[in-house]
């Protein structure tokens, strides 16, 4: 009841009925109001709103808003746990929030909560999800809430770009940040790199270098421009990852030599680690000096902080350094343990791990085993069939027709 939300936040204020009364209310009709028989208007409930130092709203909404930020701050704990630590995390926060949903109509507690509830619906494969994001989304967008509001543009489309589906992923970017621009009067910086940063990415998934450098390009600028170093390193590997797809050796030295500078000055190790990834790489594949990559490989590994997230990654390349040297079978045992993890979707990440099949076909035939070379090949162009045209896919048609050929007149 709404006098007794009065009088429990009055007494959280250590406020005695005069106090709160002050001067616009007699304390026997605050003490009528606190007891349900009297109701207050509009001015009285803004004046002890005011007194309150909390909105009207607060007064009005049948939610104690102490307990939903204590809930909040429960569900924002359970939301950072590793789902491999806690696989029932989602559940959890669904048995939390689930009591409250019909009450959550107002605020940014409720908003944040109707998030986390629509993210939980949907990883636990709840065709409900979308209804409490939608219901979050009109809140963050009535507040101004912009980096809230991005981040259920970028599940949103993260929801495709899992599937596989780059085109559904892109236009949903595209459409949401068109009502994000139509309803916020500001988009801030760090919400505007996100949005330009997962157009970028989608651009390159659906093919569209053109649109994605050109996106890439301004986000870069900008961020350099106003000191914004928010996902700076993330198009930094974009721009190398698409400059040697593209052949631009220049460009993607260029941007090497950038990533390499903002890990230094970071002292961040994931941004040191990928950094190093992505020299092993350009050594493999633009300056073919097997030898320097294998050497910095084994070291790697060796290292006893190496993080065994990037396992995938340094087998691949190291398979390709002892290709390049000519130790084929070495090679093909190290392609053999890789395992395309399950989190890469993006075509740039895929293209890498779909051409160690590729890879594998040239070792095998070097070593005479032209009936797996041929199987492995064929692997290869089927992995990519799903994906955008680029120089790796037509490199791996080449290849598996060329070993087709040469096998057809064995």
């Amino acid at each position: 009841m709404l006098g007794e939300r009065i009088r429990k936040l009055r007494k959280q204020k250590k406020l005695t009925l005069e106090e709160l009364a002050g001067t616009k209310l007699t304390k026997g009709m605050l003490s009528l109001i606190e007891n349900n028989k009297a109701n207050p208007s509009m001015e009285s409930l803004s004046y002890i709103a005011e007194q309150l130092e909390i909105e009207v709203s607060q007064l009005l909404n049948e939610v104690n808003f102490d307990e939903l930020r204590e809930t909040l701050e429960e569900a924002e704990k359970i939301f950072t746990i590793d789902s491999e630590v806690d696989p029932d995390k989602y559940k959890k926060l669904r048995s939390l929030i689930e009591p409250l949903v019909p009450k959550l109509t107002q605020g940014y507690e409720a908003a944040r909560l109707l998030e986390l509830y629509g993210y939980s619906l949907y990883w636990e494969k709840n065709d409900e999800w979308q209804g409490p994001l939608d219901h979050a989304t009109t809140l963050y967008d009535q507040m101004n809430v912009t980096p809230r509001r991005v981040s259920i543009a970028r599940f949103r489309g993260l929801v495709h770009f899992m599937n596989y589906q780059y085109k559904e992923a892109l236009e949903t970017i595209l459409r949401e940040r068109k009502e994000i621009e139509k309803n916020h009067v500001y988009l801030d910086p760090i919400s505007k790199l996100d949005l330009d940063y997962q157009e970028a990415v989608l651009y390159f998934a659906v093919g569209d270098s053109d649109s994605a450098k050109r996106v890439m390009d301004e986000a870069i600028a900008f961020s350099q421009k106003n000191k914004t170093f928010y996902l700076i390193d993330d198009l930094y590997r974009l721009a190398a990852a698409y400059a040697m797809m593209a052949g631009d050796r220049q460009l993607h030295e260029n941007y090497l030599k950038k990533l390499k500078q903002y890990a230094e000055f970071s002292e961040d190790k994931m941004s040191r680690l990928t950094s190093q990834l992505f020299y092993i790489e350009s050594l493999n594949s633009v300056s073919k000096e097997y030898n320097t990559a294998l050497e910095i490989i084994d070291e790697t590994f060796a290292n006893p902080d190496f993080n065994q997230q990037f396992k995938e990654w340094f087998f691949l390349e190291k398979g390709k350094a002892l290709r390049g040297l000519g130790r084929y079978e070495e090679a093909v045992n190290y392609f053999n343990q890789v395992e395309v993890p399950d989190y890469h979707r993006h075509p740039f990440d895929l293209s890498q791990f779909y051409l160690m099949e590729t890879y594998k076909a040239l070792c095998l035939v070097e070593i005479g085993k032209h009936e797996q070379a041929l199987s492995a090949a064929k692997k290869a162009v089927q992995l990519f069939d799903h994906l955008p045209n680029s120089p790796y896919k037509e490199f791996s048609l080449r290849t598996y027709e060329q070993i087709a050929s040469d096998s057809s007149r064995s």
